[in-house]
């Protein structure tokens, strides 16, 4: 039996209906034409934010970051490889909290990098400081039981 996802888009936020079974095949978005998923964490601002972490039937993990912080930087190519790896069974993506301010204080930021998992915009998981691969592959699968 088929089941449906609600799949927010990245780059336009709109809500697309995806049969689970089809969401490897690359869908695309209704509105916009663009892919739902594209390998990559999906960056998320004060606009996007609530249309595609805060809705959608996939678990959304964001990493809290700033382009001056070293740990970040070291973290980012781990973090886009599991963007590579896990799309789509989930959505990855990435707060500059240089950039969004508001989104850090939003949620509490208080080191960065900080990884926060969240399912319906709720936040359900959190992880603060830099991982390796092994180590993010723990938490998310703690944190998706």
């Amino acid at each position: 039996m088929s089941t449906t996802l609600d799949v927010p888009c990245p780059h336009c936020g709109a809500l697309n209906r995806v049969p689970s079974e089809r969401l490897a095949e690359k869908p695309v978005c209704g509105r916009c034409k663009q892919a739902l998923f594209e390998g990559k964490p999906a960056n998320l601002t004060q606009a996007n934010f609530d249309a595609v972490a805060g809705r959608g039937d996939l678990p959304v993990v964001v990493d809290f970051w700033a382009p001056w912080c070293g740990p970040c930087l070291n973290f980012a190519p781990v973090f886009n490889e599991a963007a590579h790896q896990l799309e789509p069974k989930l959505r990855l993506a990435k707060v500059d909290t240089e950039a969004q301010p508001a989104l850090a204080q939003r949620f509490g930021i208080r080191s960065i990098p900080t990884l926060l998992v969240l399912r319906g915009g709720r936040e359900v998981a959190r992880q603060a400081g830099a991982l390796n691969a092994s180590q993010l592959r723990q938490f998310l699968g703690g944190a998706l039981r």
